[in-house]
């Protein structure tokens, strides 16, 4: 017997019975539009989008009174299109809405004076955003949206809506540390922030928020700024009556500021599997939304004409929805909040009007929504792993509930209140075992590793924070106003602290966490499309999807990290070893580049010593006091410090990466100088039987708004470089 019967037969009629989930696929075409957008390395002209959509469209409306069967799947397809395109759409016109400023060049020591929209309390410090943000000695033709620092030192309280002024150093947002890693530029260019830094000594208030200390018409309005005093009124409070990392996790989970934990402590969190308790998501909302909605029905069924003469069910629904809404505002919006207010939101509304609510319908509405009001949220971890934990989680439990109508279940000899308690732990495990599974592709794409404990460590993490933890959390949110918040924060602090003690036990673990080699877009596309194929559709062809996610794992698993990496200031070189190791440069201002070089090549430590001079790390790479030289089968890469290696590097080598400008003849099949370097940042290199593949940052992202040309060249004359052989 086929495995597809339907799908072998005819698959356009098995795609015409499954008629009602095609409203699921929109924002997934739509999603499409907006990574081709972002996936183009040159910025497409504005007219193309909008017209692509009214092109396709009228040519689908010229077709409509045709009824023929070609002429249904033409206008099908030219429907796909247009909402291909109005996501391509979409993605131009946020990127044009969100223009600003973007400092060119690092600057200061400089006096910076502005108004504080955002505070951040690190464990050693805090980190306050500035709006329209004033630069002593910048031109002020420049005038930047926002800029980001980090306050060193003794500061003073600092509440949003602070007049600020400090000595600092300011820089441009940086670019990716490697080929391929996180884009720090483009989420800042879609965040308006143009420059960050540090600052020189303490900061001081020079006004309050009632008062402006310049007549520059600010864009910030008065419920922006009055919710961020809020959210920190409120960490203030929690971390008052919570005292320790504690209160930091607490104050995480009814602000969404993670800021305050211990680094230590993250990453516990991180390596057990229950860092997605800290993100105010579906979990979160829903909890709070339900304890409201049954409490305030509970309350209002206790007053008779209330419950005999009016709809408090519906009235319970309007008030857990404002509940709901208030907790999603203070936690910050994030793209998980807002997918889970929305879809707790279409649920309630259901309620309202007495429909059932809950369906994979409202994912894919709220995927549209955000897609198309943040377009830039796709490209994501919150949105990717958020709304594939969600889907993944619907899916199953739609077919497992069509399963249970056509069978009977034998309850057994079990107690009630057994057999609930062993459902509950089952659809815990079942929704760890889901979630992890459908997060797990997106989790190392970004973060490059996976944790392997994590069902274990959420067995007992989520139902204390379902059952306990965050009911004592609404608590001290409705206590708060009246100054008895402690009443509620101090039992809470007792279930949080089973949460950590948890985290750190898992995380201690040998073997907790697995880290894992990048993996290449491709592959994670590939289990994207397969995973969503698999969900989305209801009969037998959906299980075509597993082959996408076999694709795309065979694609990752194939993948082979550089052989070597130098960042775009020519400091930090990395090389892999044949044993795998990588051996580092050691150079201390590029810590963070290096953690991230790390990760990227699924290491926690190098592994291997840079060789010193006249030494060798194995038997592939020595180095000398003007370059190194690394043998890999038959090719040769010569990484040449200083002009006087060129003379005999270029004729020996099949690359020749230089820190300095190349000027004299090279032979070498390739040449990358210090020029390049500057001009697109850091490179990559594979050495493969064909020759040397070369990718580099700039090369990647190409010509893009958020892509920041050089300031200035090094101060090396023009390179002169002879023809390549």
């Amino acid at each position: 017997m086929p495995i597809f019967p339907d799908f072998q037969i005819n698959p356009l009629k098995s795609f015409d019975h499954e008629r009602d989930r095609w409203i699921l696929w929109l924002p997934v075409l739509f999603g499409a539009g907006i990574s081709f957008y972002f996936s183009l390395r040159f910025e497409p002209p504005v007219w193309l989008g909008f017209s692509a959509v009214v092109s396709a469209l009228i040519m689908a409306l010229a077709l409509w009174r045709w009824k023929t069967d070609q002429a249904s799947r033409l206008i099908s397809c030219l429907v796909v299109l247009a909402i291909v395109a109005s996501g391509l759409t979409a993605a131009q016109l946020r990127t044009t809405a969100v223009q600003a400023p973007v400092l060119s060049k690092r600057t200061g020591p400089a006096t910076v004076s502005g108004r504080v929209i955002n505070v951040e309390s690190f464990p050693k410090g805090s980190r306050v955003t500035l709006e329209r943000p004033r630069i002593s000695g910048l031109d002020p033709g420049l005038a930047l949206e926002k800029a980001r620092l980090r306050l060193r030192g003794t500061q003073p309280e600092i509440t949003p809506g602070n007049w600020l002024r400090v000595r600092a150093i300011l820089s441009p947002p940086s670019p990716p540390a490697a080929p391929g890693a996180f884009d720090f530029q483009r989420q800042s260019y879609f965040r308006s922030l143009g420059a960050v830094g540090f600052s020189l000594g303490p900061a001081k208030i020079v006004a309050g928020p009632e008062k402006a200390a310049t007549g520059i018409e600010y864009s910030l309005d008065f419920f922006t700024l009055g919710l961020a005093r809020l959210r920190q009124a409120v960490a203030v409070r929690v971390k008052a009556a919570i005292e320790g990392p504690t209160g930091a996790v607490a104050a995480a989970l009814m602000t969404g500021d993670r800021s305050a934990i211990p680094k230590g402590l993250m990453k516990s969190i991180r390596d057990s599997g229950i860092a997605h308790l800290l993100a105010i998501s579906g979990l979160h909302i829903g909890l709070v939304a339900g304890i409201l909605f049954v409490g305030v029905r509970g309350l209002m069924a206790l007053v008779q004409p209330l419950a005999l003469y009016f709809p408090i069910k519906k009235w319970a629904a309007v008030f857990a929805i404002l509940g709901a809404f208030a907790y999603a505002l203070i936690a910050g919006a994030t793209v998980p909040t807002q997918r889970a207010f929305l879809m707790v939101g279409l649920i309630l509304t259901a309620v309202l009007v007495d429909r059932r609510g809950f369906s994979i319908r409202l994912v894919a509405w709220a995927a549209l929504i955000i897609l198309a009001l943040r377009p830039e949220s796709l490209l994501g971890p919150s949105f990717q792993m958020s709304f594939a934990a969600v889907t993944a989680l619907i899916a199953t439990y739609e077919t497992i509930s069509e399963r249970r109508r056509y069978r009977d279940h034998d309850a057994g000899r079990f107690p009630p209140w057994a057999r609930k308690a062993g459902t509950y732990i089952a659809g815990v495990a079942l929704t760890t075992v889901i979630a992890g599974a459908a997060t797990a592709p997106f989790a190392i794409y970004h973060f490059n590793r996976f944790a392997d404990y994590g069902l274990a460590a959420n067995l007992v993490a989520v139902p204390v924070t379902a059952l306990w933890v965050m009911p004592w959390a609404v608590g001290g949110f409705l206590l708060m106003p009246f100054g008895l918040e402690a009443v509620a924060l101090e039992p809470m602090g007792w279930g949080v602290d089973v949460v950590i003690q948890v985290a750190e036990t898992v995380a201690s673990w040998p073997g907790a966490v697995t880290l894992v080699p990048s993996m290449p877009t491709a592959a994670l596309a590939a289990i994207s499309l397969g995973g969503l194929w698999l969900c989305l559709w209801r009969r037998r062809w959906r299980y075509l999807g597993v082959l996408g996610i076999a694709a795309g794992i065979m694609a990752a698993s194939l993948m082979r990290p550089p052989n070597i990496l130098i960042d775009g200031q020519g400091q930090l070189l990395a090389v892999r070893t044949d044993e795998g190791t990588i051996a580092l440069s050691t150079v201390k201002r590029a810590r963070f580049n290096r953690e991230i070089w790390l990760r990227r090549f699924g290491r926690k430590e190098a592994g291997a010593h840079w060789p010193k001079n006249g030494t060798r790390s194995h038997k592939r790479l020595s180095c000398d006091f003007e370059g190194c030289l690394l043998r890999i089968g038959h090719r040769v890469v010569a990484l040449s410090y200083r002009e006087g290696a060129l003379a005999e590097d270029c004729w020996i080598a099949d690359m020749v990466v230089s820190l300095v400008p190349v000027r004299r003849r090279c032979p070498a099949a390739g040449v990358v100088d210090r020029f390049d370097l500057w001009r697109n940042g850091g490179h990559a290199f594979w050495v493969e039987r064909s020759g040397v593949r070369v990718e580099s940052v700039n090369g990647l992202r190409g010509d893009r708004p958020w892509v920041l040309k050089p300031a200035r060249a090094p101060k090396s004359g023009p390179k002169k470089r002879g023809p390549k052989t």
